[in-house]
């Protein structure tokens, strides 16, 4: 089975409306104003090894907020769970660990407030985050006819994760880029606050950038175009492509960017665009909802039907 098949069990003997029927990233109790997720990330799976422990838990705290984040809220608590051997988590390691904490929680304004430790042959993460608000944006509110935007950049991290693997051999300087941006990708914070204003859905990208959007569209009759040319790449990213090092189709869907994806109504456009600048934030229209089931790229002039979404799928 793989985790989507899991979760539609699963939805079977969820019934508090919190649980949001499990279509969304968080969980949104609206009496009380509380917004939570949760994450696990396990050695092999999320990261290749214990090597950078300083690192692994800025991407794993990173990874966890964005959800918070896409919703139009800020994180406020954070609970972390490690797993590991004694060799992984040795003083030195555990120092390293938790100065990082205290730098993320310094940057995205949270508190650490507890967690778990046990011991295990491999290393994993699991955080629970908190947050407080009135109102989220839900993943699957967008309608026909919807802008598509993006965040940031993507494809950066599956970079980094090819250079890590030594699949891929490039100078220091890119090198030290695609890697920090796998570890640390950049969240669009501070502009997640204006989401609540003109967002119709939103979500963050941890899959990637097709897998995601089918998730937005839903099960209802929609389906998007996406202008593969108007897909936000780094200057970096752009180089490498200009050398031949990369071809962008096989990194710009993997996933691990954590950006925000979100739709919003072509009358929001000069509003959206006001507030990204106000936040220094990149921000670019890729595309837009249609009202049928199929999924295209606009590759130039023509118009390609996606078969493949690539992405990431956890298979049991």
């Amino acid at each position: 089975m793989n985790e989507i098949e899991i979760i539609n069990n699963i939805k079977k003997i969820i019934k508090n409306p919190a649980a949001l029927k499990l279509n969304d990233d968080v969980f949104f109790d609206k009496k009380n104003s509380l917004v939570a997720s949760i994450d696990t990330y396990n050695e092999k799976t999320h990261y290749m090894n214990f090597k950078y422990p300083n690192l692994i838990i800025k991407k794993a705290i990173r990874a966890s907020i964005s959800d918070i984040i896409s919703k139009g809220c800020d994180p406020k608590y954070l609970l972390i769970s490690f797993t590991g051997s004694k060799k992984q988590f040795n003083k030195k390691n555990i120092q390293s660990i938790l100065k990082s904490i205290k730098q993320e929680e310094k940057k995205y304004n949270f508190f650490l407030v507890g967690g778990d430790t046990t011991l295990s042959n491999k290393s994993s993460f699991t955080i629970c985050t908190f947050g407080y608000s009135n109102k989220i944006i839900k993943r699957n509110n967008s309608s026909k006819n919807d802008d598509i935007y993006l965040t940031g950049n993507v494809g950066d991290a599956s970079v980094g994760l090819e250079i890590l693997k030594n699949n891929l051999k490039i100078n220091k300087k890119y090198k030290k880029y695609f890697i920090d941006k796998f570890f640390k990708p950049n969240l669009s914070f501070g502009f997640h606050r204006g989401l609540l204003k003109f967002a119709t859905s939103s979500m963050d990208i941890s899959d990637g950038l097709l897998i995601d959007l089918k998730k937005i569209t839903g099960d209802k009759n929609k389906g998007f175009i996406i202008n593969y040319e108007n897909i936000p790449k780094s200057t970096y990213f752009k180089k490498l492509v200009d050398q031949k090092k990369i071809t962008p189709n096989k990194h710009l869907f993997n996933g691990d960017d954590y950006q925000i994806l979100f739709t919003a109504k072509s009358k929001n456009k000069k509003n959206i665009l006001k507030f990204a600048s106000k936040w220094n934030q990149k921000i670019t229209l890729v595309g837009n909802i249609t009202g049928t089931k199929a999924d295209y790229l606009k590759i130039n002039t023509k118009i390609k039907k996606i078969v493949d979404y690539q992405g990431y799928i956890h298979n049991f």
